[in-house]
């Protein structure tokens, strides 16, 4: 499995191998920080995305004192190939989930908080309930900051994305995560047109009811995709309106994911990421360490300019 890029420097790389480009590898940073985050969400009992999908960037941002916290629990239900969240047994949403973020972002004085979740597909509206309780606590206890939601497709209802978008957030943000021809092989119970649809659905409620919400996506490369694949769902993502847009490298989780098929050099990101702006996104970030949630703040700052 191949990828084909407009850059030359873009590696292919075969299933079996390990070693990463030299742009790739980083300094872990050394900071106490990363410990008090770590023990604040111990103390509240949150799970974080960070340490869930084994973000990359786990220790700078806890170094920073931010973190993305996941809602809803520590397993989905549903094994897309490229996630490290685990399957497993779910419970019912904590009733105390929603506070105990609220006084997490308190204590860690963040200026913008970003919340996502599991997959619940066994809950009848997906957790849409749980978002919107969760989102209206932290603007109780930080009325200043921004929010930004994550969320999963919620099998494409409507009403569960009206549900969050009641609470206020300020970016709504749903990632397609790659190319439609992929999807069966990393995605396999998503649905591309499903998500696309659920965008524009966020997007037309915001123009309707005159809401600032920005609406954002992602998707990661290196799994085999086009140029050209990228560059429609590109467009596609323009043509439901979508103010921000993020691309990062995949990177697998372990020898039980799907491999990676190529690593992208850093000069196709920066390629990707003006033909963004070209189109009309409000922001764009492109980058082989670039994740949905990586520097959220101040992409959201830059659609303000």
């Amino acid at each position: 499995m191949t990828a084909e890029h407009d850059n030359d420097k873009s590696i292919a790389v075969p299933a079996t191998a390990r070693r990463l480009p030299a742009w790739l590898k980083r300094r872990i940073p050394a900071s106490a920080r990363i410990a008090e985050v770590a023990g604040l969400l111990s103390e509240l009992s949150l799970a974080t995305v960070c340490d869930g999908a084994n973000c990359p960037n786990r220790a700078e941002c806890y170094a920073a004192g931010t973190a993305t916290f996941m809602i809803l629990g520590r397993h989905c239900t549903r094994n897309c190939r490229f996630c490290a969240v685990k399957q497993g047994e779910v419970a019912p949403p904590s009733p105390d989930e929603c506070e105990a973020v609220a006084e997490a972002a308190g204590r860690l004085s963040l200026r913008h908080v970003v919340i996502t979740s599991v997959t619940r597909d066994d809950l009848p509206d997906g957790g849409a309930e749980q978002f919107a309780r969760t989102i209206l606590a932290v603007r109780r206890r930080l009325p200043a900051a921004t929010i930004e939601v994550l969320t999963p497709d919620f099998q494409g209802s409507h009403p569960a994305v009206d549900t969050v978008l009641a609470a206020g957030p300020d970016v709504f943000n749903h990632n397609v995560e790659t190319v439609p021809r992929l999807y069966p092989a990393v995605r396999p119970q998503a649905d591309y047109r499903q998500s696309l649809d659920l965008l524009a659905h966020a997007h037309s409620l915001a123009v309707a009811r005159k809401m600032t919400l920005r609406t954002k996506s992602g998707l990661m490369v290196g799994l085999g995709e086009t140029s050209d694949e990228v560059r429609q769902v590109m467009c596609d993502l323009r043509g439901v309106g979508c103010d921000i847009l993020t691309i990062g490298q995949y990177l697998s989780p372990s020898r039980d994911h799907i491999p990676v098929a190529s690593f992208i050099h850093p000069t196709q990101f920066d390629a990707w990421q003006a033909e963004a702006l070209a189109m009309g996104f409000a922001a764009a970030a492109a980058g082989p360490f670039v994740r949905s949630s990586y520097h959220a703040e101040s992409v959201l700052r830059d659609c303000r300019r």
